[in-house]
């Protein structure tokens, strides 16, 4: 078999020719690519970032959907950004912008406030599970924020829906318990295609009513608390994100020839790929470093900035090394942790049965 050599990181790789390899070949990292110095620009964001950045302090920018879009908005505010949902007003991707966590739920959004499109029924609740109704003053504030962004920057959370079986609309999260009718309220996946109708619906929205801003979607790497699923969460959180990641990546491939200013930004890979102590001890939010690291990236490669190439990798740098000392901290105290149990099952072998009367 005939080999051939390419290059990795600087180091010549034999590998078989027996396959053409096309125009682009771009191999996953290994341990020794974390070293280099081109670790964020390709292997990270390469492909997916504009060619310059063109977010200034200025720019209108809206940032809503599942629960990571708010690290976003908060992280560009704190920065000094114009990020109008965290203007003082009463619309609901301001008041509940991290709580829309399907894309069926960011689309009525967008119909409620461009096309006057209402539910027929109420889907839209709280996080105590109050009803947020359909005021029209309400439609009017996300009208007049829709009207003024230049930058959308849209989170998608999961694709498990609940949703009213006899007009097949679907609830932001769940059902409230003191509305729940089991003859009507069900629970299903949503299906890659759905999805993809979905985000092309948004994105037509955007390009009907802001034909000039830049659309940025991403995915939160957030996991599902739980399923309705009779699965494991864990594979079924898997299937969530992938269907999400899928329907992204081939509206991207569709649209993004003749639609320069739609983006995608990887805020999930980099938290599930690039850490290996990435989360806090509830295995569901991200580690504070790991998080700014995220948005750091974000920063230089969208926002006009200080931020430089050094600086990032700096950011990479110090984020890799928290990660390398948390995990060895993790690693002692659950050894500890052994241990302890171990010595507390001994003692109670060893201790002097009890005597009774």
């Amino acid at each position: 078999m005939a080999l051939i050599t390419v290059e990795q990181d600087g180091k010549q790789l034999r590998t078989t020719s027996s396959f053409f390899r096309g125009d682009n070949t771009n191999f996953y990292p290994n341990e020794t690519s974390f070293d280099q110095e081109n670790i964020v620009s390709d292997y990270i964001v390469k492909g997916w970032m504009p060619t310059t950045p063109f977010v200034t302090k200025e720019t209108p920018i809206a940032a809503f959907g599942s629960c990571f879009a708010k690290n976003i908005s908060n992280y560009l505010h704190e920065r000094g950004f114009n990020v109008l949902t965290k203007s003082e007003n009463g619309a609901y991707v301001t008041q509940m912008g991290e709580g829309m966590v399907n894309t069926f739920a960011i689309r009525q959004q967008f119909e409620w406030a461009w096309l006057g499109k209402t539910p027929s029924v109420d889907l839209w609740h709280g996080y105590s599970a109050e009803a947020f109704g359909y005021d029209e003053s309400v439609r009017q504030d996300t009208k007049k924020i829709f009207d003024q962004v230049d930058v959308f920057v849209i989170t998608l959370g999961l694709s498990e829906i609940w949703y009213d079986e006899p007009t097949g609309e679907v609830f932001w999260r769940a059902v409230p318990l003191k509305d729940y009718d089991p003859t009507r309220h069900k629970f299903r996946v949503s299906s890659v295609a759905e999805n993809l109708e979905n985000l092309r619906a948004i994105h037509r929205l955007i390009r009907t009513h802001r034909p000039d801003a830049s659309i940025i979607f991403t995915v939160s790497p957030i996991p599902l608390q739980a399923t309705f699923r009779d699965v494991s969460c864990l594979s079924a959180n898997a299937v969530s994100k992938s269907i999400l990641r899928v329907a992204i990546d081939e509206l991207y491939r569709e649209l993004h020839h003749d639609d320069p200013k739609l983006f995608y930004f990887p805020s999930y890979e980099v938290v599930m790929y690039l850490f290996n102590n990435a989360w806090t001890v509830d295995r569901r939010h991200v580690k504070p470093r790991v998080l700014r690291f995220n948005m750091e990236i974000f920063e230089r490669y969208f926002c006009e900035s200080e931020l430089d190439d050094a600086a990032l990798l700096e950011a990479f740098r110090d984020t890799l090394r928290i990660d390398i000392v948390s995990g060895t901290d993790a690693a002692r105290s659950r050894r500890r942790a052994l241990a302890d149990a171990k010595q507390d099952a001994a003692d109670k072998h060893d201790s002097p049965p009890i005597q009774r009367r």
